[in-house]
């Protein structure tokens, strides 16, 4: 169903069906030695420290035009953090020249102000190693929820381009339902076949993405992989001319496989 602002529905009370949005997305990275791995670990803390993350999700709340109510973050022993944002109505400080039902990036980092009520914007981070094989992860994972009209799918491109990311997993979901006037339920709002849709092109050239789908269910799920591989960006500390052909061919596969993996989701040697 697609409408124009002209044609919108008159509802009956507030739209409250409510919009998920979760992205999960892991940095994989080689470290040879227990202190390269340690090493790798403590950056990867610093970098995605409680401290970074809420100005992150704060940028976010900013984007869907969400008043931040309360902030709780927490940095861990030995290794990850996580900041959960209590979030409501924002004020409307300018009126949007898109139709919040259009299909369409959202903006980075320029702010978009729409309507939210009470909802939730969450992060958490796993740094995780291999025990045997070289490989350590770095994953985080980030909970958009709004009630109301507007979708959480517009903060995607900023959290897109604000973690260095091999591989993304997204799932958008709608769930519940409102009524117009006349007492019909409304189970979405909007218009939406994929959350390529709100991806940019230069983004998407970039990966590999795979859709799974339910639309009877309002379930979109979208796994992306980067496409082309530079062993340097995988290698902490050094160079890959540092160490022979053959270490470079079999560090490859490694991080390849582990790549694949997790792009599938299942163990595949």
């Amino acid at each position: 169903m697609k409408f124009t602002p002209e044609q919108r529905i008159t509802l009956h009370g507030f739209n409250n069906l409510t919009k998920s949005l979760s992205f999960n997305m892991y940095d994989v990275c080689f470290t040879k030695t227990k202190e390269e791995r340690e090493a790798y670990i403590e950056y990867i803390d610093e970098q995605y420290n409680s401290d970074r993350l809420t100005k992150i999700l704060k940028q976010v709340a900013d984007i869907i035009g969400a008043h931040v109510l309360n902030i709780a973050k927490q940095d861990y022993v030995p290794q990850g953090a996580s900041v959960t944002i209590l979030v409501s109505e924002g004020p409307i400080v300018e009126v949007p020249t898109e139709s919040t039902f259009d299909e369409s990036p959202g903006p980075l980092p320029d702010n978009v102000v729409l309507q939210l009520d009470k909802s939730h914007i969450t992060v958490h981070t796993y740094p995780e190693y291999h025990p045997s094989e070289g490989i350590s992860t770095f994953r985080a994972d980030i909970d958009v929820a709004t009630c109301g009209e507007i979708s959480p799918l517009k903060a995607l491109n900023y959290l897109i381009h604000s973690f260095d990311t091999d591989i993304m997993t997204i799932d958008y979901r709608v769930r519940g339902f409102t009524r117009d006037i006349d007492g019909n339920k409304l189970f979405i709002d909007h218009d939406i076949n994929s959350i390529q849709n709100y991806i940019p092109d230069e983004v998407i050239d970039q990966y590999d993405m795979i859709d799974v789908n339910v639309y009877q269910e309002n379930i979109f799920h979208t796994k992306c992989k980067l496409r082309e591989f530079d062993l340097n960006n995988y290698l902490f500390g050094y160079t890959k001319d540092k160490i022979s052909m053959d270490e470079q061919i079999e560090i490859t596969e490694r991080l390849k496989d582990e790549m694949d993996e997790i792009f599938y989701g299942k163990n595949i040697k």
